[in-house]
């Protein structure tokens, strides 16, 4: 099984997936969690690329980038944990693309299905959840226990959370209308809920949609 987490950086992504794999372990399930960009030693070094703030990239240059990276991923190590029959748990996948490389950069979405579908062998998620957040409060929660003034043009931030206020709202408009486009495989949950609330809600669709 493929379980994809998705959202704006910040909504959360990283605290639920941990709080997932402590729950599908403790019903012994062998849970395999990766990210995107990186989990092999080729793509952890694109990612360092790819995140480096000083680096001015272009939009092409990047989806090729963070495609290269998923291809790496998919091939040597997603597919065989599937075909092992791990769950695999992943913090972003070819829904990042659309919403980052597609809504946010302005990259043609016919041009990206055809890149993302050579990098993923067409594989697709058992189900996605999404961690929706305005990108002001994502920002406010990444700042909340500093002093640094909250702008997307600091220094602290890496290259792709430096890209804007209005390049993040263009991502979320762009997940909400994937989201739309493929709602039977989507679990939408409000990333302002308290943790251990959108927890619970994210085991109840998942054992749910996996009962049978």
């Amino acid at each position: 099984m493929l379980i994809t987490f998705e959202g704006i950086d910040g909504a959360g992504k990283s605290t639920q997936i941990k709080k997932l794999v402590t729950s599908l372990t403790s019903q012994n399930r062998e849970v395999l969690t990766l990210r995107e960009p990186g989990g092999t030693e080729t793509a952890e070094n694109i990612r360092t690329i790819l995140l480096e703030s000083r680096l001015d990239i272009s939009p092409i240059g990047e989806l090729l980038l963070f495609s290269a990276c998923r291809a790496e991923l998919v091939q040597k190590v997603i597919l065989p944990a599937i075909a092992d029959g791990k769950t695999v748990i992943l913090d972003r996948f070819f829904d990042s693309t659309t919403a980052y490389q597609g809504y946010g950069r302005g990259i043609d979405l016919t041009v990206l299905q055809s890149i993302i579908s050579i990098s993923t062998c067409g594989i697709i998620p058992d189900v996605t959840v999404y961690l929706d957040i305005e990108p002001e409060e994502a920002l406010r929660r990444k700042f909340a226990k500093t002093s640094i003034p909250l702008s997307f043009d600091d220094d602290e931030l890496d290259r792709m959370e430096r890209s804007g206020t209005e390049f993040y709202r263009n991502v979320r408009r762009g997940y909400l209308e994937i989201i739309q486009q493929h709602k039977e495989r989507f679990v939408v949950m409000d990333a302002l809920l308290p943790e251990a609330v959108i927890h619970r809600q994210i085991v109840a669709l998942l054992e749910e949609r996996f009962s049978s």
